[in-house]
């Protein structure tokens, strides 16, 4: 019996694929073959990562696009399907964070947020189902957080879009399940990345690094299409990485 499946002519999206965890999973995804629309607000670290891809012999285009904005979000949708005919998986990875108290909060920081981290994968999955529904197949990734499981002081805004990111990747799972499309959603811990490399307090060799979400959302993705692994996945190392 087959145990997995080819990646092999696929075609994703991964947003905030210019750096840290969405860069890692753009060039992982085209080492398996699979053509990569890399999304991020920034062009230049777009294209560096377009550049890893076809250096390795990869099919890949950068589309600087903010997800928050529905406009931007149509208009890279159309501009995967332009480029390569379909569309067969979605990374929702793109995120920004904030940490303040709740009693302290500013209203634009939460509105911020908010925007990104989940108003960003609302509207991207939106966009993408239509594809996914008409050939009823797809595969949603959604790029969560340790802090959507967990509750960490002075983590409000990003705690609750992340924790929100969790449901609403079960609710689209459930709604759409029955033509053939996966969501899962996994929730890392600390992972080395631009936000947190220059932290004196973090043990880097306690860390996480992209390359560690990037071999799960592989091997998520070469699941035979028939097993479903419903709960948010916890990846996380042994030991504190702030020791």
């Amino acid at each position: 019996m087959q145990t997995t499946q080819s990646l092999t002519g696929k075609i994703a999206i991964v947003t905030g694929a210019g750096s840290g965890i969405g860069r890692g999973i753009a060039i992982a995804l085209a080492q398996e073959g699979v053509a990569v629309v890399a999304c991020g607000r920034r062009k230049r670290p777009l294209e560096d990562t377009i550049q890893s891809v076809l250096q390795i012999g990869g099919r890949g285009l950068a589309v600087p696009a903010d997800v928050s904005k529905e406009e931007d979000v149509q208009r890279l949708i159309q501009a995967a399907l332009d480029a390569f005919g379909t569309l067969d998986i979605l990374v929702n990875n793109a995120g920004i964070y904030a940490g303040s108290h709740f009693n302290t909060l500013a209203v634009d920081e939460w509105d911020q947020v908010m925007a990104t981290n989940l108003r960003g994968p609302f509207l991207m999955t939106r966009a993408a189902l239509p594809v996914f529904r008409e050939k009823r197949s797809g595969h949603i990734i959604n790029i969560s957080s340790e802090s959507g499981l967990n509750y960490y002081e002075a983590d409000t805004a990003y705690g609750i879009t992340k924790h929100a990111l969790n449901d609403l990747g079960e609710y689209v799972q459930r709604e759409n399940q029955e033509l053939n499309i996966r969501v899962n959603t996994i929730c890392p811990g600390m992972v080395v990345s631009e936000m947190t490399e220059d932290d004196t307090e973090l043990n880097h060799a306690k860390c996480l690094y992209p390359e560690d979400i990037a071999d799960l959302v592989v091997w998520l993705l070469t699941r035979r299409t028939n097993v479903k692994i419903g709960t948010p996945i916890l990846i996380q190392t042994m030991e504190n990485p702030w020791t």
